[in-house]
């Protein structure tokens, strides 16, 4: 009898899971990450998981499609299901809690743009952590974080402005972390 039904099997047909539900909404989201030339390709190929998902394609098709593992378009499927398009973003990682605070992180972002010592063009990650008390990596960290790179800077006029420290943290604060249902809005002065 296990014999039949196994010998059976090769030859079934590869049905397609159940076509997952979306709102126009969320599909129309999905439509932009899969398409956008700036979204990160992880999630770009996240989407057009779900997306083939939702018209009902079998699931070892969509993995033939994208070139993935079949066990990475179910896990996408059922994130997709469990938390919606949250879920397509990765998840928070294993290990240690950061131990910096954000005053920690302010004061180094406003010394990476203040002048640096005397005799150096720029900050280098191993002088600020000295400077700072952190470690190196924490630097590092922070720097990727804002989108900071030092090294790089071509040419830069420092401000005068006394008061750049608090605006600094003021203008970070609201691209990091902008208040529900706001819009920033940003406008360069030019002399």
């Amino acid at each position: 009898m296990v014999a039949e039904i196994a010998a059976t099997m090769p030859g079934m047909p590869n049905h397609p899971a159940p076509a997952l539900v979306v709102d126009e909404a969320e599909r129309s989201t999905l439509r932009a990450l899969a398409q956008a030339g700036r979204t990160e390709q992880r999630l770009a190929t996240r989407a057009r998981i779900v997306l083939r998902a939702v018209e009902g394609q079998a699931n070892a098709r969509i993995a033939t499609e994208l070139r993935v593992a079949p066990m990475t378009v179910l896990l996408w499927r059922r994130r997709f299901e469990r938390d919606r398009l949250a879920g397509l973003h990765d998840a928070p990682r294993p290990g240690r809690a950061r131990v910096y605070a954000r005053s920690d992180r302010d004061r180094v972002i406003a010394l990476t743009l203040s002048a640096p010592p005397a005799g150096l063009s720029h900050w280098s990650s191993r002088r600020l952590a000295r400077e700072v008390g952190m470690s190196t990596r924490t630097v590092q960290r922070i720097w990727r974080e804002a989108g900071l790179q030092p090294h790089r800077t071509e040419t830069f006029k420092w401000s005068t402005d006394p008061e750049l420290e608090a605006k600094v943290r003021d203008v970070v604060g609201l691209y990091l972390a902008p208040p529900e249902r706001a819009i920033v809005l940003s406008l360069d002065e030019k002399t």
